[in-house]
């Protein structure tokens, strides 16, 4: 029998390489698996450019000749008088932009106290026609078409989030004050059709302490949440009382500039003033950090990061900056990988928080301002965003006209990664994976202080330091390219 065996050298075979049935594993699974999407992000950083550009010229006050130019539209179109010119300066652009769940409506809010709601589709319909025209530096055309709702509310406004469990309703608040309006799409109304207030606190002398709210965030249920200017977090019921039912404390009294809600909605993170992150749990937490105020239930934090800390145990990063704590902008979760916590700080620093791992894994820091004679943008927050499916967030520049496509995928390939080697990653058998990845600075027309990812498309829309919307898509490559 063993003359008909084949001898074991004779059967060796070169095994095949993954990458030639990486197209067939994806049209047997019918999806792309996150490997394969980060093989092509580099491709798709490199697809987006500016294709619209919406200048803030909108009226109030009716129609036809009995309309006047709205305030953010004088202070956008220099139209403030002299007297008031410097304070319209300090009060311009977009605070804060958000998509609904489906991608069909967008809001946005001024700070100058502009809250408006636009119609997608007719936006990026609009988009190529609006750029081509207002690229010739011509702003005395009004176009009041591609907005839902525009009410003018007469206060700055510094956040603005669209209600889970309702999209008709969007919420919106103020450093200056201690109230969350609400208001209702369908309604062709500048009233709210609710509003929620914080609960009255004294200082020990008998004085108010002044509580303006800075960021929303609602949960899958009825509850609401707003952190505030006094380091604490506000969460309503909505079902039982238009006062607070649940206060969250903070270790300081400085400012909470932004809050995030994790997955399950069980955990909240806040984060501002003084770098430091912090974690509640909304079912109660430790027991001992629950206490009684006034009647109201009060829980200090689980846990929290100082970033600045943090940033010192990355060794090759410490030998080359001076690391000091820097106030967070925003902070946000990546959508395609829970446990990834995004900080944007006031220096135009990104990272990623490792919320299991307690550690930060990714890391951006572009050259300081001074380097290349530009200034930094302190007057605003710049709040950033997510795109949907490819661990890609979205800034925007502290010095430049521009956003920053920044690839923080959750591995040692992306070109943040603390552990990123580009000498690896030319080794990896993928021909795709040879290329370096990079991340991309995307020339804009205006300043950018908020950015917005549309849930299904990826077309981003920033808001501008002149109060204008532009639209950031992907272009469609002729044969030549």
């Amino acid at each position: 029998m063993e003359k008909y065996l084949i001898p074991a050298e004779e059967s060796r075979r070169k095994p095949s390489r993954m990458y030639q049935w990486k197209r067939s594993l994806i049209e047997l699974n019918g999806r792309l698996e996150s490997k394969y999407r980060h093989d092509l992000s580099g491709l798709l950083l490199q697809s987006y450019s500016q294709i619209g550009t919406f200048p803030h010229l909108y009226h109030v006050n009716g129609a036809g000749d009995a309309a006047i130019p709205c305030q953010t539209h004088m202070s956008s179109s220099g139209l403030a008088s002299d007297s008031t010119r410097q304070f319209a300066i300090n009060k311009q652009g977009i605070s804060a932009l958000e998509f609904d769940n489906k991608g069909i409506y967008l809001v946005s809010v001024t700070k100058s106290g502009c809250l408006t709601v636009h119609d997608f589709e007719s936006l990026y319909c609009q988009a190529n026609d609006s750029f081509s025209y207002f690229g010739e530096d011509e702003r005395k055309c009004e176009d009041e078409s591609k907005h839902v709702l525009h009410n003018f509310l007469g206060r700055q406004l510094d956040a603005v989030r669209w209600n889970l469990a309702n999209q008709d309703e969007v919420a919106c608040t103020s450093v200056k004050t201690n109230e969350v309006h609400i208001f209702d799409i369908g309604y062709i109304s500048s009233e709210p059709v609710e509003v929620l207030k914080t609960r009255r606190a004294v200082t020990v002398h008998g004085s108010d302490i002044h509580k303006g709210l800075t960021d929303i965030a609602f949960t899958s249920d009825s509850r609401l949440i707003a952190s505030d200017t006094n380091g604490g977090v506000n969460v309503w019921d909505r079902r039982m009382s238009a006062l607070p039912c649940l206060e969250l404390t903070s270790n300081s009294r400085s400012t909470l500039n932004s809050i995030k809600l994790s997955v399950e909605n069980q955990m909240v993170f806040g984060a501002g003033r003084h770098g430091i992150v912090y974690m509640w749990d909304l079912r109660g937490g430790r027991a001992a950090s629950a206490f009684q105020f006034h009647k109201q239930i009060c829980h200090q934090p689980v846990t929290s990061w100082k970033l600045s800390s943090m940033l010192e145990r990355i060794g090759s990063l410490k030998a080359q900056s001076d690391i000091v704590s820097k106030e967070v902008h925003s902070i946000d979760f990546d959508p395609s990988c829970p446990y990834q916590l995004a900080f944007h700080l006031d220096d135009g620093w990104s990272g990623i928080l490792d919320i299991y791992n307690f550690q930060v894994t990714h890391v951006h820091c572009p050259p300081p301002a001074w380097l290349n004679g530009s200034s930094t943008d302190l007057l605003s927050l710049r709040k950033p965003s997510w795109l949907a499916t490819h661990s890609i967030y979205v800034v925007g520049s502290s010095t430049d006209n521009g956003i920053l496509l920044l690839d923080f995928y959750p591995d040692p390939s992306s070109p943040c990664h603390v552990d990123y080697s580009p000498n690896e990653d030319v080794e990896r058998p993928s021909r795709m994976n040879s290329r370096n990845k990079q991340n991309r600075f995307l020339a804009l027309s205006e300043g950018v202080t908020a950015c917005a990812a549309h849930p299904l498309n990826g077309t981003i829309i920033a808001g501008t330091q002149l109060s204008s919307l532009l639209v950031v898509s992907q272009r469609k490559h002729s044969v030549e390219d």
